[in-house]
């Protein structure tokens, strides 16, 4: 069936409610328009949908949402009766339509006879990890698009260990979605005889005490805070999103008395109407709060994203302009904060592990070995970090202190297995306030740590291919890096090239080929005789292709003009 098939079955469907087909009555005269929304299926990933809102096959709506559920339905009944009675737990954020998607993920699985628990409001990403595990639950729904633009919102399906489902079963989703109709194949009632049936539960309260319970275990330093009392001032916005209650809760838990929220971002609203994109990663959505931080003289900012599994910080520096720092730095600051606390408080294991991604900064690896801790890397993804959480549960080699990625995702404990903002802002306080009780600030903090052990500098270029021709450059690009890899860069030789997509390491010297021994991803990292390092990969979730980059040297000064210089040729080689 062609596009324009498809577009005419909608139409035609008496499945298809008023609404959605006076959307698609609207595009009737712009052939690309109906393409692009009809040329294929939103594609159900390892993390499960995520696409722009509106009608169409290629789109989030509540007909792609019921029929990924379906297949996920599919899977737990796979399972067995047993599966089916512990059930899903479902979360949603603070997008357009959240909320409705959240309820028909519901009822899609109670007309499936699964018992599903559904939050009475919106949550965080890591409270839904948390959830899985606390309520022992066969699987987990959230509704959400992260940090994505407001058109966008997803579906992100996690297994019985609280990460992300796990390829066989993701897998196995997907097999069953392709082979089932949209609207004929999918089973749903409502939500009154869901309740009236025992299959729908609504949960809340007693979930977000157990789990900032949790999160509070993380704490290393509560005293300099306490200390400090009104003295120590913060600043935080939720940008409109699930942050706001939980992030509120530990804060005050924790002894952050003199707390400043910037009210104007702190109602849920997913046209997020004072940003320009809710993403903590840029500092213009950081103008309220910086405006705010001056009248009140803050010593930190944070901010998280819609679903509150980033967060973004924003420190005064020493000229007194505020900057907004970057996921490595705000990572090795907790690292580095972590461990020496840790220590301090006699509770560092002496086989503890640090894991961060193979395109997040190297600079944890000297921090790590001042403190006999072992630093492994993982693919792109926080699902990885989660699967070595597991592994050391599992096998009792290592004790998982921290893990994070350089796009702002950090998680101290295993209290979930996804990213967590939560937890990240509470350290985050705690940090802010123990290099204040030394007489610094975050930002001199960040600069001892860079003379002590190198000025690490990392770069990121985003490179936007939109629509099908865009997805067909992204594939030409990555073709031409592997077939013909560049050997130098501005005369520095090229050692290794990570190539994960073949499972292979290629030893430029000898000419050896390992093998890297990550799941297969389409992604590669070139590693260079300076210790400078880049990588490339497609995005996961947005129709762009990224390069990452890494440098050293012995300043500031000298790390910038080196990783501009460094990015710069890297890119005229690759000629993108």
């Amino acid at each position: 069936m062609n596009y324009m098939e498809r577009y005419n079955m909608w139409l035609s469907s008496d499945k298809v409610d008023e609404e959605t087909k006076k959307e698609l009555l609207s595009i009737k005269d712009n052939d690309n328009e109906i393409k692009e929304r009809f040329i294929k299926e939103l594609e159900f990933g390892t993390a499960g949908l995520r696409g722009i809102i509106g009608a169409g096959d290629n789109r989030m709506n509540i007909y792609t949402v019921r029929k990924a559920t379906q297949g996920l339905s599919e899977d737990i009944k796979n399972k067995g009766a047993e599966y089916m009675k512990r059930g899903v737990v479902i979360a949603y954020d603070s997008r357009i339509k959240s909320d409705v998607f959240a309820l028909d993920t519901a009822r899609v699985l109670c007309a499936n006879g699964i018992k599903v628990y559904l939050f009475e409001s919106l949550r965080p990403v890591p409270m839904l990890s948390f959830a899985i595990r606390h309520l022992k639950t066969a699987a987990g729904v959230v509704i959400t698009a992260s940090h994505n633009p407001k058109e966008y919102n997803g579906y992100k399906a996690y297994g019985e260990d609280g990460s992300q489902l796990p390829p066989e079963s993701s897998d196995y989703v997907t097999e069953i979605i392709q082979k089932l109709d949209t609207f004929e194949d999918v089973k749903i009632i409502s939500k009154e005889e869901a309740i009236k049936n025992g299959l729908l539960e609504i949960v809340g309260e007693e979930i977000d005490i157990a789990y900032l319970n949790k999160v509070r275990e993380q704490s290393v330093n509560e005293e300099a805070a306490k200390a400090l009392g009104d003295n120590f001032r913060m600043v935080y916005t939720p940008f409109h999103g699930a942050g706001y209650m939980p992030v509120k809760r530990i804060l005050e838990m924790t002894g952050i008395k003199n707390l400043h929220i910037v009210e104007e971002q702190a109602m849920p609203d997913g046209n997020f109407p004072t940003l320009r994109s809710p993403n903590p990663e840029e500092k213009d959505g950081f103008e309220m709060a910086i405006n705010l931080a001056k009248k009140v003289d803050a010593d930190v900012i944070v901010a998280t994203d819609p679903d509150s599994d980033r967060a973004g910080v924003t420190i005064k520096a020493s000229n007194g302009e505020y900057i907004t720092l970057t996921g490595n730095q705000i990572g090795v600051l907790l690292c580095e904060f972590i461990l020496r606390n840790k220590k301090k408080n006699g509770t560092l294991p002496t086989n503890g592990a640090v894991i961060k991604t193979i395109v997040t900064t190297d600079m944890v690896a000297p921090i790590a070995k001042e403190y006999g801790v072992t630093v492994m890397n993982v693919l792109t993804g926080f699902k990885f970090i989660g699967e070595k959480i597991k592994e050391f549960e599992q096998s009792g080699s290592h004790e998982y202190l921290f893990g994070f990625e350089e796009s702002y995702g950090y998680l101290a404990g295993t209290h979930a297995r996804d990213k967590d903002a939560v937890v990240a802002t509470m350290l985050i306080s705690q940090m802010a306030a123990d290099y204040k009780t030394k007489g610094m600030t975050l930002y001199e903090g960040l600069i001892s740590l860079y003379e002590k052990y190198g000025y690490y500098k990392e770069g990121l270029y985003n490179l936007v291919l939109k629509g099908l021709d865009g997805a067909e450059k992204i594939s030409q690009i990555m073709k031409t890096v592997r077939e013909n890899p560049p050997t130098e860069v501005n005369g520095v030789k090229v050692t290794t090239i990570m190539d994960v997509l073949n499972d292979t390491i290629l030893d430029l010297k000898t000419n050896e080929v390992t093998k890297c021994g990550y799941p297969k991803s389409n992604a590669m990292r070139f590693d260079l005789e300076d210790g400078s390092f880049f990588a490339v990969r497609p995005s996961g979730t947005e129709p762009k292709i990224k390069f990452y980059f890494g440098i050293k040297d012995t300043s500031d000064e000298k790390a910038q003009k080196k990783l501009e210089a460094f990015s710069k040729n890297v890119m005229s080689l690759i000629e993108c």
